[in-house]
């Protein structure tokens, strides 16, 4: 298997010194030639070297930078890169001026191999398609009841997996478990299969599995890799492998399509209840039938249903094993709002987690939103300016060059959420009556804002609550290692690095519930 953090320190030390020269050499090509016209940019507030060497903490290392300047610039051959925590700047790019901030044929480039001309990869037209098709079907009750359904289901098999850890005495990789969990539910409310990543029944599930998630890294890397282009013109090195990991993904599913349509196609399936929950079904009752484009669809789905939401869940458990009295706050919450009794089954409470039941659960809710202004799923997203332009703040930016903001440092500014911004409070979320309430989503950035905000917000929210309501109704959880440091992997997603490595203890008034 490709070691893709040994690629990524080879290239970046190779790389590093002659950017850094160049780049400063560039800078003064850059400044204004005539004081008259002179227009004000921001501050450089670091350089890539300086980057490259606090790889490791990237994002608080970016973090240090927004508390000096809330918006800050790096200069690079061709282009400056902005990135800032201003809400201010963040409702403009989002919001006012949308049609300006676009992903861009840079990351168009980057990602069209892997996820094609999905809703991720494209500006324009195709977004546009896209965005409204998406937006109506994530509003439907068939869908929100069906996912509801299937998350369930995937957390009785995940309690089930922790409960023989628990009976055995050893402790699980959390974290690993959830991005096998949140795959197999995403899988089947997209698809309608069982991909049974948990138990690995499925072989050829498990191996698209492994090479949807090779694939994902890969195209990762690309941001930090400048020779990809070169490698895959060659196919060479990690590109070969990409291409070698997308042929399967892209057999495993152009069958799926191909079986869905036959299926739909049959007249004697019509009777059968529910064949047109999933999200592809969907699709296809809408005439959307070629295969390509639904494809494309449902590796954008996937990837966006994934490792966002695993992540998500792995700091939470993260924070509710340092913060036990959450923990306990939290489970006496779900025992309260489904009235579970002490003899009560694994199915029981799960069949007690319904619409009524998660809307009870404020706290639940403010924990997980305070996880994501911790560690939100995607610490830097950015776009790139499509023309001159001047932000609120009096500064200006360039045609092509990128503008990103930071979710990761926005939630720990003090000027956003007062001096104790780098606690994890849940309580911060709450009315004085206890009622969840939520914050701009120019503060709060974990799921975009303005026309591309999260389809998925209520979707992921959904299952985060579903899993945890019946993972912390059922069980306790500790860190494997108090004084071993967690951390984080600099990536695209906020992965914890090496893993969540906890242990498992039944909950004491619900000790039944494992026997079940």
């Amino acid at each position: 298997m490709i070691d893709l953090n040994e690629i990524s320190c080879c290239f970046i030390t190779i790389t590093a010194a002659a950017l850094a020269l160049i780049s400063a050499i560039f800078i003064l090509f850059r400044l204004p030639k005539s004081p008259q016209k002179a227009k004000k940019y921001h501050p450089i507030g670091s350089s890539y070297l300086s980057q490259i060497l606090n790889f490791y903490r990237l994002h608080d290392f970016m973090t240090d930078l927004s508390r000096k300047h809330k918006t800050y610039r790096l200069s690079t051959l061709f282009r400056s890169e902005i990135f800032t925590t201003d809400p201010a700047v963040v409702e403009y790019m989002l919001k006012t001026n949308f049609p300006n901030y676009v992903k861009g044929l840079y990351q168009y480039n980057i990602l069209t191999d892997l996820l094609g001309d999905g809703i991720f990869a494209v500006d324009g037209d195709k977004w546009k398609h896209q965005r409204k098709l998406s937006s109506y079907e994530f509003s439907t009750k068939i869908l929100r009841d069906f996912s509801s359904v299937v998350f369930k289901t995937t957390a009785v098999k995940l309690v089930r997996i922790v409960s023989e850890a628990s009976a055995s005495n050893r402790p699980l990789d959390m974290q690993d478990l959830f991005m096998k969990a949140t795959l197999d539910s995403v899988f089947k409310v997209i698809l309608g299969i069982d991909l049974d990543g948990l138990s690995r029944t499925y072989e050829e599930g498990a191996r698209f599995t492994d090479a949807f998630d090779k694939a994902n890294a890969i195209t990762s890397f690309r941001y930090a890799d400048f020779f990809w282009k070169i490698k895959r013109f060659l196919n060479i090195g990690s590109e070969a492998e990409l291409r070698k990991n997308i042929k399967v993904v892209d057999e495993f599913v152009y069958k799926l399509i191909k079986g869905k349509i036959e299926q739909l196609n049959n007249p004697h399936v019509d009777l059968q209840p529910g064949k047109k929950e999933d999200i592809l079904s969907r699709f296809l009752e809408l005439k959307e039938t070629d295969p390509k484009y639904l494809r494309d669809i449902v590796l954008n789905f996937v990837i966006a249903g994934k490792d966002t939401t695993a992540t998500t869940v792995s700091w939470f458990f993260y924070l509710l094993c340092k913060h036990p009295d959450i923990q306990e706050k939290i489970a006496k919450e779900i025992i309260e709002a489904t009235q579970v009794s002490s003899n009560s089954s694994i199915e029981e409470l799960a069949a007690r987690v319904n619409e009524e039941t998660l809307d009870k659960v404020h706290y639940l809710h403010a924990a997980l939103s305070e996880t994501l202004r911790l560690y939100p799923a995607v610490p830097v997203d950015a776009k790139v300016c499509f023309s001159n332009d001047t932000l609120p703040d009096g500064y200006s930016v360039k045609k092509g060059d990128m503008m990103a903001y930071v979710p990761y440092a926005m939630g720990r500014m003090k000027d956003l959420w007062g001096n104790d911004a780098e606690e994890f409070r849940p309580e911060r979320w709450l009315s004085e009556k206890g009622h969840f309430q939520p914050k701009s989503s120019f503060i709060f950035t974990a799921f975009q804002g303005g026309p591309r905000i999260c389809l998925g917000k209520d979707f992921a929210y959904r299952q985060m609550k579903i899993f945890s309501m019946i993972l912390l109704g059922s069980c306790k959880f500790k860190l494997n290692d108090e004084s071993k440091p967690v951390k984080y992997r600099t990536a695209l997603t906020l992965h914890i690095e090496g893993g969540l490595h906890l242990r498992v203890f039944p909950r004491s008034s619900h000790d039944t519930i494992f026997n079940a």
